[in-house]
């Protein structure tokens, strides 16, 4: 094969892999090295170069000191095909083939090093309990059983959407980690079928999941003319049905993203109606007061609609009814007496100990209504009436005994159930 034709077949290899062809001529070079280093009495101080217009392969070679650096003057040492032999073309053949797949390995590599973050579409090949393989074309995708849809079992051969986690760089080439589970999933659909998110006039600001059950997103529009809302639902909800075909029939919730937290935090709890809204910002706490017919709705089957509400905010809401509002406030308003109940070293019993110092008073004697007259509420105690006399109608104690009675001896009223939820960002 003369030198032209060598040339022709190394850019018709180079177009073939789609790589230059001054790599595909480094790695001839580096091949015919490693073969003329496997000839007997050849130089070990030995390079390849070849020139890239007429072909013409070279191997120079110099002498080397007991340092094992180079001198004198620079010899060619180009063997002829005779001189090669068999095992030295092997050994070229084999360098090449090992160059072109490291070339092969890092182009795919760089082709999706930068494409985390990015949605793809995959055949399904393979599937087991550990994880599902997914032909990209030139590559194959890793999907693992923790960023699968849980009850999701795909056919084989059927495309799927995955979101790119992960790329990571191997010896057998570059792998990569896809999820079905990951947030950005959803934005990234939305962005194939809503244009004004890809074009920026619509933005997802807020994304909070639960795969295969429900996903609440949060949407604004840079522009006054664009309900954000509308556009991501479209037409008859065209829009919004095509990702939830895509997701297998996962719920889909769009909510008016809002700059004023206690609107968004109502917003959020949709399709629950919120009468009011109270922020703690101390304890980064959302009271939320809700109807009591709306009680249900707004906590969710299993306190779903709760959990995302607080992962689309980031604040930990507490939804509470009116009724429940209304026994708390009453509960909190009432005074009570200060101090604790202790045990008696001397007798054994329990007395109560007010927290200003004065005289103890045990269990039977505050049971029988001879209490502190500052240790009670809702009555005017009258000192003439002796400590034995019994308190008067509609006292109301403020501290009961460890037995659980009050100062008229009737069992006094356990604190209000509380009904509502309170779920952090984290859903717990």
């Amino acid at each position: 094969m003369s030198n032209d034709d060598m040339m022709e077949a190394l850019r018709a290899l180079a177009t073939e892999k789609g790589i230059t062809p001054e790599t595909l001529m480094a790695a001839l070079a580096d091949a015919l090295e490693s073969a003329y280093k496997r000839l007997p009495d050849a130089y070990q101080y030995a390079w390849a170069t070849i020139d890239p217009v007429t072909g013409d392969m070279r191997v120079t070679a110099q002498e080397i000191d007991e340092d094992d650096n180079p001198y004198g003057p620079e010899l060619d040492v180009t063997p002829d095909k005779d001189t090669l032999g068999r095992i030295a073309a092997q050994t070229f053949k084999q360098v090449m083939m090992q160059r072109l797949r490291d070339v092969d390995r890092e182009m795919k590599y760089e082709e999706y090093s930068g494409r985390e973050g990015d949605i793809v579409t995959g055949i399904i090949q393979q599937t087991d309990a550990r994880y599902t393989l997914l032909d990209l074309g030139r590559v194959e995708a890793l999907l693992p059983q923790a960023e699968q849809v849980p009850y999701e079992r795909p056919e084989p051969n059927s495309r799927l959407k995955a979101y790119i986690v992960e790329v990571r760089k191997t010896a057998k080439g570059p792998q990569i980690v896809v999820s079905r589970t990951h947030p950005g999933l959803i934005k990234c659909l939305f962005g194939l079928e809503v244009p004004e998110i890809a074009d920026g006039i619509v933005e997802i600001k807020a994304c909070a999941r639960e795969p295969g059950h429900r996903t609440k997103i949060a949407v604004w529009s840079n522009d006054q003319n664009v309900d954000p809302v509308g556009a991501c639902v479209g037409a008859r909800g065209a829009r919004v049905r095509m990702v939830v075909n895509e997701l297998r029939g996962e719920k889909i919730d769009i909510v008016p993203f809002s700059e004023d937290l206690p609107d968004f935090v109502a917003k959020a709890l949709q399709p629950a109606k919120v009468k009011e809204v109270r922020i703690h910002e101390d304890t980064g706490t959302a009271e939320v007061i809700v109807p009591d017919y709306q009680l249900s709705l707004a906590i969710g089957k299993e306190g779903q609609n709760a959990r995302l509400a607080a992962r689309l905010t980031g604040w930990r809401v507490d939804i509470k009814s009116e009724t429940q509002l209304a026994e708390e406030e009453s509960y909190q308003s009432d005074d009570w007496a200060q101090g604790e109940w202790v045990i008696d070293r001397e007798s054994g019993e329990q007395v109560w100990v007010p927290a200003d110092g004065g005289e103890a008073v045990s269990a039977q004697d505050w049971a029988a209504g001879d209490g502190p007259a500052d240790e009670t509420t809702g009555a005017d105690s009258d000192p003439t009436e002796g400590p034995d006399a019994s308190a008067p109608e509609g006292d109301d104690t403020t501290a009961t005994a460890p037995d659980g009675t009050d100062s008229d001896g009737a069992d006094s009223p356990p604190p209000a159930e509380e009904s509502g939820a309170a779920v952090d960002a984290e859903g717990s």
